[in-house]
């Protein structure tokens, strides 16, 4: 992005969609994982064990999804341009929004570019949370496969 260009940022709509969807994603992926927990007690099985885990790592997942975007939407051009300063200076060329990974850049004259807003542990957690949620669901999908056959 060149200097004449407009100052780009994440789509408005597009955050604040992804934050209401996401926050009631969260929510229900929460209650279902405590309820599937709850009724793993009474039945005491480790294929709804597994469900139960993977709901709740997919709640984890998409709630620090959500936590992140909330930075975003939270950041005014103000909050934004003062964090760009303070990261690159006079250097400054552009900004490189991303929604995955998610990040604000703030792009230097030197090629390179500097994430703000979004708090650091967001991405590397994300990908942990991820792995682990991607994990626990084919576990969960392998397990009820061969409980049925």
């Amino acid at each position: 992005m060149s200097g004449d260009q407009p100052f780009a940022r994440h789509e408005g709509v597009i955050v604040l969609l992804l934050l209401v969807g996401g926050f009631l994603a969260t929510v229900w992926l929460a209650v279902y994982g405590i309820r599937t927990l709850v009724r793993t007690r009474a039945k005491r099985s480790h294929a709804t064990a597994l469900v139960s885990a993977s709901a709740l790592a997919w709640a984890t997942t998409v709630g620090l999804y959500v936590w992140g975007l909330l930075h975003l939407f939270i950041a005014d051009d103000y909050t934004v341009g003062r964090a760009c300063d303070a990261a690159v200076g006079k250097q400054l060329t552009g900004y490189d929004p991303s929604f995955i990974p998610l990040e604000f850049g703030c792009v230097s004259s030197d090629g390179r570019t500097v994430p703000v807003v979004i708090p650091s542990y967001v991405n590397p957690v994300l990908a942990v949370l991820l792995v682990c949620a991607v994990t626990l669901t084919v576990f969960a999908i392998v397990r009820s496969k061969e409980k049925t056959t």
